[in-house]
């Protein structure tokens, strides 16, 4: 076509111009036929006026009037502007190619934080008859496989090492960048890259429910679900097209009167000119800048913070993080390490092995960390649990069982009712969490356990407090234990309570929000934590703690680390950087393309067949700026 146009060819404009007409019918219908059939699609079963629209009205009056001038100059009455069949097949080249570089780009941003992209596609499993290797599509494996890990290669899928020793590095799944050593009984994830040594492991989840797939899912799931901000961005692209076709409007009518007002041209010289103004504004004009602002930062989001550990399972939390002025942590798994030890143990009414049997058969199949490291405790003495029934956990409070006949009750001792005996009360004074036994509502055993701070919990704590966030502290342990923990990391006694169930949790929680002033985040591990990771604007859970609270949390922290809850308010500033950034870059585009295409500069336009060029100068800058998220520092 554009040879046809602009070539030095020999005078035979009829026959030009009859190719042109096949050529640009071709364009026009088999080419361009998506964006009819989408347009009519979206105004009759949605009621919208999309972009293309603008799209078939621009190109369809290109292509008509060419038709009708073609058909003048064939009848020997020329029109005072000729066909001009390449600027409908230009116009449908260009938007083709801005939709092809922009979706480009897209699916290119997207590859590049998919946590699925990690999973490796081949795994080297162990023939258990003749011990010999063989490679099969990961697919394939099956649960107690024995696949082996060489060096520097990835692990296929989450299993439990067998033999070998090695350093592996899991920050495409944690976030850290330290290599963790590995060895019999210890577990590796699927995505992680396998260092120094070879490991032999057996299949504990399938590639498609593994660590990768689990993260993958909680990714998506944040791009899908829609953020307050995109509520207005749909708004302003939904009142956008209606707009332009008012202001092309606008543009045809002042110009056929500029035409015949003020240059003296007829009617139909006048509309020709009007016309070619008002589908260069059309086309210029793009919605999709404004359509991509939000959801393409939301998408490289949401894989920047997997790939630091940190998974956004909604992505409004991504947009409120930024005004998070109120953080509220649970003790124990969360601020300290959850792997408490016994430093004391008393038996008023003497011990026995049957005792401790029974307590350990109380603790053994409880996740709560002072219920492990009293099950760690007792096992490392060489016993075996006792048989126990109906064995009930309480949230908050402790554990119900029975054994012949006999009730026990296990847990924190002002639940048992037994805070004033002297075993309590000793322990209370050195500040440890105690773990009580009765036995028929009498005192069997006392144990006081200590627990140690993460690494990162001070700094932190001393983070936040720089950035003007106030830091609180709650947990169901006793006062002096709180007490302790508090004073190390410099929280005024005024901020923090203790022997909190899990229905203080909420309406402490419920007393700091106040929509409009507080923004509030819980950070918890426990099953105890999961009512107030719910009610909080937004609950962070540690990947150590149990699944029901990892249910209602909105943000999971992969690997303990406490400074992931600065890396995701660094994140949602970075995002909403970001997203005015789009806003304004969209405003700005549009108000300056539709005045130079609408003619309003008296010695610069975009003619028609190049408007199309629109799509890719509007969206390529949104894409480049939500994958520069991959290298902000955060």
């Amino acid at each position: 076509m554009l040879v046809l146009a602009y070539a030095p060819l020999p005078e035979h404009k009829l026959l030009y111009g009859a190719i042109s007409l096949v050529l640009a019918t071709l364009v026009q219908f088999a080419v361009a036929g998506s964006f009819y059939l989408n347009a009519f699609k979206s105004l009759i079963y949605i009621g919208m006026v999309e972009m293309d629209m603008l799209v078939v009205l621009s190109t369809s009056a290109a292509y008509i009037y060419s038709v009708i001038a073609f058909a003048y100059q064939t009848a020997g009455h020329p029109l005072s502007i000729g066909e001009f069949f390449e600027t409908s097949t230009l116009l449908v080249t260009l938007i083709l190619v801005g939709k092809t570089v922009s979706a480009f780009a897209h699916h290119k941003a997207i590859e590049s934080i998919s946590m699925e992209s990690l999973q490796a596609p081949t795994a080297m499993i162990v023939d258990p008859q003749s011990l010999k290797e063989h490679e099969i599509d990961a697919r394939l494996l099956e649960y107690d496989d024995i696949f082996t890990i060489y060096p520097d290669t990835s692990v296929v899928t989450d299993g439990l090492i067998i033999t070998g020793e090695s350093e592996v590095d899991e920050s495409m799944i944690t976030g850290e960048a330290d290599h963790v050593s590995k060895k019999s009984g210890m577990s590796v994830v699927a995505g992680s890259v396998n260092h120094s040594g070879t490991l032999s492991a057996k299949v504990t989840r399938l590639p498609y429910e593994n660590t990768i797939r689990l993260v993958g899912s909680m990714v998506d799931e944040a791009k899908s679900s829609k953020p307050k901000i995109q509520e207005i961005a749909d708004r302003v692209a939904g009142q956008f097209v209606p707009a332009i076709l008012c202001i092309t409007a606008a543009v045809f009518i002042i110009w056929v009167s500029i035409e015949k007002a003020i240059r003296h041209h007829n009617t139909g010289t006048a509309c020709i000119t009007a016309m070619t103004y008002a589908i260069s504004s059309l086309i210029v004009s793009c919605p999709c800048a404004i359509g991509l602002a939000v959801p393409m930062v939301i998408a490289v989001a949401g894989g920047v913070g997997a790939r630091r550990g940190l998974i956004l399972k909604s992505s409004e939390t991504i947009e409120i993080a930024r005004n998070v002025s109120h953080v509220i942590f649970d003790k124990t798994g969360t601020l300290t390490q959850g792997k408490l030890s016994v430093v004391s143990g008393e038996f008023p009414k003497g011990g026995s092995d049957k005792l401790s049997s029974i307590i350990l058969g109380t603790t053994a199949n409880s996740k709560h960390p002072v219920s492990v490291a009293i099950a760690n405790h007792l096992s490392a003495l060489g016993l075996e649990p006792a048989q126990l029934e109906d064995v009930i956990s309480i949230p908050g409070k402790g554990i119900l069982a029975r054994i012949e006949g006999a009730a026990i009750r296990a847990g924190n001792p002002y639940w048992l009712g037994v805070e004033g005996t002297n075993s309590v009360r000793k322990n209370l004074e050195l500040g440890l969490s105690i773990f009580c036994v009765t036995i028929d509502r009498e005192l069997v055993a006392t144990f006081g356990l200590r627990d140690q701070l993460r690494p990162d919990a001070l700094e932190t704590v001393k983070d936040l407090e720089r950035r003007s966030i106030t830091v609180l502290l709650i947990s169901g342990d006793n006062e002096a234990a709180v007490h302790a923990i508090s004073t190390q990391l410099n929280i005024p006694s005024s901020r923090t309570r203790a022997r909190c169930t899990p229905a203080d949790k909420q309406q402490y929680v419920q007393e700091l929000l106040q929509p409009g002033e507080n923004v509030v985040l819980f950070c918890g591990d426990g099953t105890n934590d999961a009512v107030a990771l719910a009610q909080a604007d937004i609950g962070v859970h540690m990947n150590e703690g149990t699944d029901v609270a990892q249910s209602a949390a909105d943000a999971i922290l992969m690997r303990p680390s406490l400074q992931r809850i600065l890396t995701l308010i660094d994140l949602s500033n970075a995002f909403y950087r970001r997203v005015v950034f789009n806003f304004v870059w969209s405003f700005l585009y549009n108000s300056f393309a539709v005045l130079l295409a609408a003619g309003a500069f008296p010695h610069a336009r975009i003619a028609p067949r190049y408007a199309g060029l629109g799509e890719i100068v509007s969206v390529v800058p949104v894409v480049l700026v939500a994958m520069q998220l991959r290298w902000a520092k955060l």
